[in-house]
């Protein structure tokens, strides 16, 4: 008993310790900001007594610097700055995702997070080996389906291993609990990420905007809320950390970040699909480079290693394998389309499997190598000679790969590729072939209101920042240029790639407000009297441009103190040459490294991107409060009379759970396979992989039929239970009924006798009293009308908004099982 009260006086004593820490740094960024507001008004307004002014500010200076120094003597006052800054980014990012458990519980939301629970348990509970030989029975019956070798591990593995450390060290927290939490943490890693990032291309101030701004745009947050248990919780991470080695090591040419970015290459392989985009965004970068004239060591450096080693680690991921080598995700039409644009006669679908760019830039990269080690100890007669001779030999070579590898994409009745990655290359191609990817809400593309929502005034911002990249363009910001647009494309084809369009718009919008804030203070400065100028030239070299300022004065310290080597003035001269040479020169570079705006248009400005940021900041937080913190499986409505919660999927699932055979087997459509696995407990026929098209189509048919075709299909499957949603009477519009066509669709793409046109009225889908007989005698009508006239005496359907064709008939092959008016009254 002792032990236990000391223990936990103990643990009382750390939690007071950490929040008087937490107040004492909230207190001492507040006396810092006053003093420094107080002594800007004092400079205002104070008297033009220039020695007063500049003793005042000397005072103040000198105040707050001594009493910083005094708490961190031993930390850098800038470099701490930058870490508290970037810190509390991350603080805010944790807090502002974590709405979702202040709100209601701690829950996991969604469909597929369930599934990433489900396997997480597995995992904490048998250990990684069963993990990877797991074989699931209690999904895609009769078929099951091997769950090791076909999902992506790292978020699993991560939740797994952040479980056990938190369990060896006595913080006994639920798998659940570790899943909930785990978005939230990783978006603190996103903005810390994102800041390394950007601080490579444009200095510590943009890196520092960007990462708040990261922190709460609303697209990110719809992944990384509380609860959001899904693969780019941690993916997301892991991509702005894999461009910023890359990044990293472009800069400095080190073999020792090149391998940390393999192995955050393979993080990423390891979390999520949308690695691929990495792989031919980097290629894309390494030839525009290798095109543009900006070929050097460092960039060898940086890409050699990573396609080396990030794809002898990828094909260790067992849903990867050879596939890091073999399929067409790794291709990219880019470098293609460029060498030969003009033949137009060549169709692009063709084009877009027929050369493999990581692997091509690969060799492309080691050729230009050679030719400049060649150059260096060549004559440039025998130079000649030698580009002769290899050229000849490499396009015969180069012909012969590009037909074996015609030959081997043209095998493939889709060149290779997947039918997502098709989706993205060709946007109508879906809705064509493979309607059960058109059927998922996410892959449909986005409309406009969808940006102004997702990252609302980001996209005014992100066209400033790419103009901003090119004031000098390097090869940093020439690759977040080639990020923001290639984002831009795929955002536009897909809605759920607003995600990868997020981290980019903050990098671009962080430079943008960062270059612009730059600007106007130091406008504002250096018409302020009193105010040495080269402190201003200083000042300015910490800025979002303060990478590329200092590379320039570097380059120019070394001219002058070249030039004055040369030169070598007398004793006697020095001073004259003080006096009269080197003040002018000093004010000329002020000027043309100063662009100086009128003071009153400086202020104006500042405060109209202060509103901007105002503005910014209460949408994403309303965002992260209303729009994404309300969890999918647990939906609520104010009404007149208050709030209403409505728990009738967690209710349907715990009757399966208490009311059921362990072994029953639950049909539904695919979209509730997931859920019903991981609350409920019991077998289903199809899920949220929808790996087998033919499956999925059976339920399809099944629903779409009339209800003795139904019960035989079925009977056939084991089936004993038929989960089905409907959200007439409540207003929910995301129900079965308005599925319904789709099941019509994917069921007719493989049973010829399912023909959508049978279920319209002149084109048009209804469930009134002009509906098609075949819509009112199939069996997703009738399970989900059943008795439905009783709860008005009109059926009265809330979210199509009409009264429903047929209302009074009973069910022959099928019997309720849950009676939803004792258990609900929302019929939902």
């Amino acid at each position: 008993m002792a032990a236990s009260e000391t223990s936990q006086g103990t643990t009382l004593r750390y939690a007071f310790g950490y929040v008087l820490s937490f107040f004492i740094l909230i207190l001492i960024g507040v006396l810092a900001f006053s003093i420094r507001l107080f002594s800007f008004i004092q400079l205002s307004l104070a008297s033009r007594n220039v020695r007063f002014r500049r003793a005042f500010y000397d005072w103040e200076l000198e105040s707050v610097n001594s009493f910083v120094d005094l708490l961190y003597s031993n930390v850098p006052r800038g470099e701490w700055c930058d870490k508290m800054r970037w810190r509390l980014n991350a603080s805010g990012s944790f807090d502002v995702t974590s709405y979702l458990v202040i709100k209601y519980e701690s829950v996991i939301h969604e469909f597929d997070p369930y599934f990433n629970y489900r396997v997480t348990q597995f995992l904490t509970k048998n250990g990684i080996y069963d993990f990877w030989n797991w074989f699931d029975d209690r999904t895609w019956y009769p078929l099951g389906r091997v769950i090791g070798g076909t999902v992506y591990p790292g978020l699993t593995l991560t939740a797994g291993t952040l479980w056990w450390i938190l369990n060896s060290l006595n913080i006994p927290l639920s798998v659940e609990t570790v899943c909930v939490f785990t978005a939230p943490i990783f978006s603190a890693f996103a903005s810390w990420a994102t800041y390394l990032l950007t601080k490579e291309v444009k200095g510590a101030g943009a890196g520092l905007t960007a990462a708040a701004l990261l922190a709460m745009v609303p697209s990110y947050i719809s992944r990384s809320v509380a609860g959001s248990y899904d693969n780019e919780a941690v993916a997301i991470f892991a991509l702005i950390f894999t461009f910023y080695l890359y990044i990293k090591t472009l800069n400095t040419g080190s073999l020792f970040y090149a391998t940390l970015n393999a192995i955050a290459y393979f993080y990423m392989v390891c979390s999520w699909g949308g690695y691929t985009f990495i792989v031919n965004l980097i290629p894309m970068h390494a030839l525009l480079c290798i095109v543009t004239g900006r070929y050097s060591s460092r960039l060898y450096i940086a890409y050699a290693p990573l396609v080396v080693l990030g794809t002898l680690l990828a094909a260790l991921v067992p849903v990867v394998g050879f596939n890091a080598v073999m399929t067409s995700e790794h291709f990219a039409s880019f470098l293609l389309l460029v060498l030969v644009g003009n033949l137009k006669a060549v169709s692009s679908d063709f084009l877009t499997g027929t050369i493999e760019t990581t692997y091509l830039v690969f060799i492309i990269i080691h050729v230009v190598a050679l030719v400049y080690y060649i150059k260096g100890i060549l004559s440039p007669k025998m130079f000649k000679v030698a580009v002769t001779l290899v050229v000849s030999i490499g396009l015969v070579v180069c012909c012969a790969v590009i037909a074996v590898l015609v030959a081997l994409v043209a095998s493939s009745p889709t060149m290779g590729w997947s039918g997502r990655s098709l989706s993205l290359l060709d946007p109508t191609y879906a809705s064509k072939y493979i309607p059960i990817i058109a059927s998922v809400s996410e892959h449909q593309p986005p409309t406009w209101p969808s940006y102004f929502m997702d990252i609302n005034v980001l996209a005014f911002l992100v066209p400033a920042g790419i103009i901003a990249c090119f004031s000098p363009l390097s090869d940093a910001s020439s690759f977040v240029v080639l990020y923001i647009v290639t984002s831009v494309y795929f955002s536009g084809v897909m809605v759920r790639l607003m995600l990868v369009l997020a981290p980019a718009a903050c990098i671009m919008s962080g430079i943008a407000l960062s270059a612009a804030f730059d600007v106007l203070t130091r406008s504002i400065k250096f018409q302020l009297p009193g105010i040495n100028g080269n402190s201003q030239v200083d000042a300015g070299d910490t800025s979002s441009d303060g990478v590329v300022a200092r590379n320039e004065a570097a380059k120019t310290d070394k001219n002058e103190d070249a030039l004055k080597e040369r030169e070598r003035p007398s004793k006697r001269n020095r001073k004259k040459e003080k006096e009269h040479v080197e003040k002018p020169s000093v004010k000329s570079q002020i000027k043309k490294r100063l662009l100086v705006l009128p003071l009153e248009a400086s202020i104006i400005a500042i405060l109209l991107l202060v509103l901007l940021g105002a503005f910014y900041v209460v949408h994403c937080v309303w965002a992260a409060a209303e729009a994404y913190s309300a969890p999918s499986i647990v939906l609520t409505s104010y009404q007149q009379d208050g709030l209403h919660v409505f728990d009738d999927f967690r209710e349907a699932y715990a009757w399966l759970s208490h009311n059921t055979e362990v072994d029953d087997k639950v049909a539904s459509w695919w979209d509730y396979g997931y859920q019903t696995t991981a609350m409920a407990n019991r077998t289903v026929i199809v899920d949220n992989n929808t790996w087998n098209n033919t499956h999925i189509a059976t339920v399809g048919t099944a629903m779409s039929s009339p209800e003795k075709a139904a019960w035989e299909i079925f009977n056939s499957l084991d089936v004993k239970y038929v989960l089905v949603v409907f959200g007439g009477l409540v207003g929910y519009p995301s129900d079965d009924i308005n599925k319904f066509l789709w099941m019509v669709r994917i069921g007719g793409g493989v049973f010829p006798h399912i023909k959508e046109p049978d279920y319209l009225r002149d084109g048009q889908y209804r469930i009134d009293s002009q509906a098609t007989p075949t819509m009112l005698n199939s069996l997703m009508y009738k399970l989900s009308y059943y008795r439905f006239v009783e709860t008005d005496g009109k059926a009265f359907d809330r979210v199509r908004r009409t009264e429903i064709g047929k209302k009074y008939f009973k069910l022959t092959h099928f019997e309720e099982g849950m009676f939803l008016s004792t258990t609900t009254p929302y019929w939902m």
